[in-house]
């Protein structure tokens, strides 16, 4: 059987003294993904992306899961990257994670035509960068994201006249600071899935009440959104707008002050999958594996 390592973090192993509170997401896609892999004839096997014990040489390939602690080493995680792509394939491809890995990305995307939210490009998240984001995005309401992040980690909404937030509650390096949209509490934001470019499912993000990050370990919750020949259209061509074909990726959009879905991102790295929300799921990434696989690299 095709052996294929599921690279994960330590922190997503529910008895790990230090697991995430999201750790049952792990747990989630891991067993939507192995049978479904299995009946296709490969094995997925999970790997701690950094135990020195991991060898990538003993795997017909490799594919970057919940590896959610990287944002923390990120040297780290892109030179152990760099070392399985030179021991066997890669998925996503390492030029695809390299461009994917700093959220400048959203700048090429831009550049050829992708819907986007406007957005402020800042060296520091600094009282000063703040205050001139305000007045550049002519709005009360911001929202201040790393460059290299994931999860809502180190990000925070600020409103105009309120106190900058203490600089370990900030990015800590590059940031981009974008307007506070209203929908994400009303309406959420939604996540498009596609393997090799198959559609497979889409799920709404909503936020807990009170608060706008839709990540479970803030409160938040999914549900199945069934989109509609405009929406699927529209996160089809941010997907047309990247070089490559990913074996996975992510769209999440959300609706911005004109009405229209925008791009917040697309996650080409270590999204998480919303299985619940995409009972097909791994029949259709396992599709998409033997595709690729039969490719030679």
């Amino acid at each position: 059987m095709t052996r294929i390592a599921f690279l994960t973090a330590a922190c997503m192993f529910r008895d790990n003294p230090a697991a995430r509170a999201d750790c049952f997401e792990y747990e989630l896609e891991i067993a939507a993904l192995q049978p479904a892999c299995a009946a296709a004839g490969f094995d997925l096997v999970p790997v701690i992306w950094d135990d020195p014990d991991f060898d990538p040489a003993a795997f017909d390939g490799a594919m970057i899961g919940t590896c959610w602690d990287y944002m923390e080493k990120p040297d780290a995680f892109m030179a152990k990257l760099e070392a399985i792509a030179a021991a066997t394939r890669l998925f996503n491809p390492l030029p695809m994670v390299r461009w994917n890995s700093r959220k400048t990305y959203l700048k090429d995307l831009a550049g050829r035509g992708a819907p986007m939210i406007p957005t402020v490009w800042a060296g520091r998240a600094t009282a000063d960068t703040i205050a001139a984001a305000f007045e550049t995005l002519d709005c009360d309401d911001i929202v201040v994201k790393p460059v290299l992040g994931a999860g809502a980690w180190r990000q925070a909404r600020i409103r105009k006249g309120e106190p900058v937030p203490a600089a370990e509650a900030l990015p800590p390096a590059d940031c981009m600071i974008q307007p506070f949209l209203p929908a994400v509490a009303e309406e959420g934001e939604y996540a498009f899935l596609f393997f090799g470019g198959e559609f497979s499912h889409c799920a709404r993000k909503i936020p807990a009440s009170g608060d706008y990050r839709v990540q479970s370990e803030y409160g938040g919750h999914e549900e199945i959104h069934v989109p509609g020949e405009d929406e699927l259209a529209l996160a089809r061509s941010v997907l047309d707008c990247i070089d490559g074909e990913p074996l996975y990726a992510r769209v999440d959009m959300l609706r911005g002050l004109d009405g229209q879905l925008a791009l917040i991102e697309i996650e080409l790295i270590e999204p998480y999958l919303y299985p619940e929300q995409g009972p097909q799921m791994g029949e259709t990434l396992a599709r998409a594996l033997g595709r690729m696989l039969a490719v030679p690299a």
